[in-house]
């Protein structure tokens, strides 16, 4: 996997991640179980919501599978979808309850569990590009790679304020985003986590804004994040562990709560080459879900029987 310069320079400044394509087969402690035809086209974003039912958006449409991969329901949008997020409780186990959150490019539209619309947010504008959505209880977040920053919303659309913004009195620093990936994901303790993929981290804020830590490093090796603008998406898993994706090296990852690198869900070799938009979830067992594009599914993965413990490298 190497890339020419293409003003001709010679090959030392030709970038070539072909030695990391490779990896050690100890680190990869995840195995494959099954694959979930999204039957879509160009699947764009997945989702966990209550009772572990994934959501899939693509085509115009939204479809909804039960844990193990039956299609439960489907209901057409208005445009074509980027990502979702259903809302934080389906109500009483059922598929007539229930909010799903779609981002279309530059806005948000509201749809029941049913596809009935239920409304759709203000535009963000010709350059927004909306590619995380993130639903709580009480709170919608959503993350704009055109603007640079999460927008904290109520559940009606009401815009409560800005996160991730260049701030030095606060001691934000930015979101960089040379390209449309940006994932938001809800926290404990009223917390979210944003990718900043332009720097390679991972960034804590309070719902007010406020930055709490944030962890990653630019690296192509296995711990790091490689490339320009990594991670692409990722996922917390019910113990607070982070599972990441990336482009230019595609491969899955888990790191501890306080950003160790940990294990390999998929090393590059599961991938087709130049595969990017691996979008990941997580489900209430620990199973990793990973968008495959490509394939036109989604990967399920489960930690191996054998191997090392949790949180114990090899």
């Amino acid at each position: 996997m190497a890339s020419k310069s293409a003003s001709g320079l010679g090959p030392e400044f030709t970038y070539d991640l072909t030695a990391y394509l490779k990896v050690d087969p100890a680190l990869i402690q995840y195995e494959e179980k099954t694959a979930i035809a999204t039957g879509l086209e160009a699947p764009r974003g997945i989702a966990v919501g209550p009772e572990d039912r994934l959501w899939v958006c693509g085509d115009r449409a939204v479809r909804c599978f039960d844990k193990d991969g039956k299609l439960l329901s489907e209901f057409k949008t208005t445009g074509e979808p980027q990502c979702l997020a259903p809302s934080a409780s389906l109500g009483a186990g059922s598929a007539r309850a229930g909010t799903v959150y779609v981002g279309m490019k530059d806005h948000v539209e509201v749809y029941d569990a049913q596809g009935k619309p239920e409304g759709a947010w203000e535009s963000l504008g010709p350059k927004a590009f909306v590619t995380s959505i993130a639903a709580g209880e009480k709170d919608v977040f959503v993350a704009d790679a055109g603007g640079r920053v999460v927008l904290h919303y109520d559940l009606a659309g009401k815009l409560i304020n800005r996160i991730g913004e260049k701030d030095e009195s606060r001691n934000i620093i930015g979101l960089i985003v040379p390209s449309p990936y940006c994932h938001v994901a809800l926290g404990a303790k009223d917390s979210i986590w944003v990718a900043n993929p332009g720097r390679r981290h991972m960034e804590c804020y309070t719902f007010a804004g406020v930055i709490r830590w944030w962890w990653g490093h630019a690296s192509p090796k296995i711990e790091g994040f490689c490339g320009c603008c990594n991670p692409t998406h990722f996922a917390i898993l019910p113990d607070g562990r982070f599972v990441t994706s990336e482009k230019g090296l595609p491969r899955v990852k888990v790191y501890s709560a306080s950003g160790e690198f940990e294990s390999v869900v998929a090393a590059p070799a599961s991938f087709a080459e130049g595969t990017a938009g691996l979008d990941v979830a997580a489900d209430s067992t620990g199973r990793v879900l990973v968008l495959d594009p490509v394939a036109k599914t989604v990967r399920v993965f489960v930690r191996k029987e054998k191997g090392a413990e949790w949180g114990t490298k090899p």
